[in-house]
Parts: C-alpha cells; structure tokens; sequence
C-alpha cells in the first residue's frame, strides 16, 4: 500500500504571494481547511510544507504553503501533487476503500473465473464503476454491494457476481 495518498494536483500559481491553486481529488474538499502539512514529490523527494491556509474558489483550492512566497516558487510546483501521509488520511466508513488501494487488483467472478485487472475506477456520481482490462476486452463492472461481493486488500483480489448480460 502507499505511504501517502495524493489528495489534490497543483494546477497553477494565485496571485503574488506564492499561493498555489490546487484541484481537489478527494470526495470532500472541505478536507483541506483541516490541513497543518502537507507533502510534495519532485524527482523522486518528498518535501513537507506547514500549511498556512487554505480557501476555496468555485472548484479549486487556493493553498498557502509556508516557504512559498513569491509566484515563481509558486509556479515550480504546477503541476505536482499535494500528498498526506497515510496515518493522516480520512476514515473511511465500512467496506469502502481507496481507489489506489484497489488498482491493479484482480477480478474473479463468483466461479473463480479470472476476468481481468482493475485498471481504474470512474466516478459517475450514483455509484463507481470499475474499469476491469484483459488482453482481449475492457469490461465496465458497477460498484454496487450487489454486484461487488469480496474485496480483499492483501492478495489484491476482487470478486463479484456479474449481473446477466453485463458480458
């Protein structure tokens, strides 16, 4: 499993004072008023910054982070992402995982039939949909408890029972 989970991708610089605008990508967030630090990969390195503040603007996030203060170390970030560390991740309600802890797990169906890797994972708003790729097909699987029966983090394995006609 990861050690930090991105949360948002700094998408520009806001303003002059090396404020960064971040779109969120998180289900909640409102998660970034809460946040005292925050980690930044580049090449490879895991920085940490103090966060200072954060606002929002309509789909954005504006983060200060301290030690950035002017546009131009602002605008060495573009394009990075805004990481937390694991222990400082969200609880997630029951049976209810991150998406990149699911990823390249394989799919069974409930015959133990191997139906392909979890390549992705789209959110439609109603429920996810899990993207499952072989060599020959991409198969479109709901993320519903009816369908999805087994999540299982350590073997990376997923099971579900396909509703008549899916495939």
């Amino acid at each position: 499993m990861l050690e930090y989970l991105s949360i948002g991708q700094i998408v520009n610089t806001h303003g002059i004072k090396g404020e960064v605008k971040v779109y969120p990508l998180t289900d909640d967030a409102s998660r970034f008023d809460k946040l005292k630090e925050v980690y930044i990969e580049s090449k490879n390195e895991m920085t940490k910054y103090q966060v200072e503040s954060a606002k929002h603007l309509k789909n954005t996030v504006i983060l200060k982070l301290k030690g950035i203060d002017t546009m131009n170390d602002a605008e060495k970030l573009r394009q990075l992402y805004i990481k937390v560390g694991r222990w400082d991740a969200v609880r997630l309600p029951k049976d209810t995982f991150f998406i990149c802890d699911i990823v390249e797990s394989e799919v069974f169906d409930i015959h133990g039939q191997l139906l392909g890797k979890l390549h992705d994972v789209l959110q439609t708003g109603s429920n996810d949909v899990y993207v499952v790729k072989n060599e020959q097909r991409e198969i479109l699987i709901p993320a519903l408890k009816t369908v999805v029966k087994e999540i299982n983090l350590q073997n990376k394995k997923i099971i579900v029972d396909l509703p008549e006609g899916l495939i």
